[in-house]
């Protein structure tokens, strides 16, 4: 089966680009959205591709967070610093995308931390069988030396 174009994807889920458009206006709220769009140009004249993704990430970002905020608290505390105010300061400039993008990075890392720092388990040995004393060689008896 052939992979579906952007173009192909919208008219599938949406029916029209303008109803795709509008599906992402209704996440334009103070809760997910930065408002440091370009006033004149809007999402009119972005691209399906780049429409289809922010529709799926702040589709996730709502469903698993709810808000731009949950999700900052969520990578403070992946990054074990939630009393960090200059940290929390510098991620509220951040878009979602990237800031899920950034929650996603450090989710994968502390798993990978988590694995190596943990022992690794060993496989417990099974009883060796029991096997045979080696015999031992018989000692060649000594010369007896004679002192004359």
């Amino acid at each position: 089966m052939a992979k579906k174009s952007p173009l192909q994807l919208v008219k599938d889920q949406f029916g029209d680009k303008a109803k795709l458009v509008e599906a992402i206006k209704n996440f334009t709220t103070e809760d997910l959205w930065l408002g440091r769009t370009n006033k004149d140009k809007g999402l009119d004249l972005v691209s399906n591709a780049k429409l289809l993704r922010l529709h799926a990430i702040f589709t996730e970002v709502k469903k698993t967070f709810g808000s731009r905020i949950k999700l900052i608290d969520a990578i403070l505390g992946e990054a074990k610093r939630t009393k960090d105010a200059g940290h929390r300061a510098h991620f509220e400039k951040f878009p979602v995308p990237r800031l899920l993008d950034l929650y996603n990075s450090l989710v994968k890392r502390n798993k990978d931390a988590a694995k190596k720092a943990a022992p690794p388990v060993k496989a417990a040995k099974a009883p060796a069988k029991a096997e045979k004393p080696a015999a031992k060689k018989a000692a060649a008896p000594k010369k007896a030396t004679s002192k004359k």
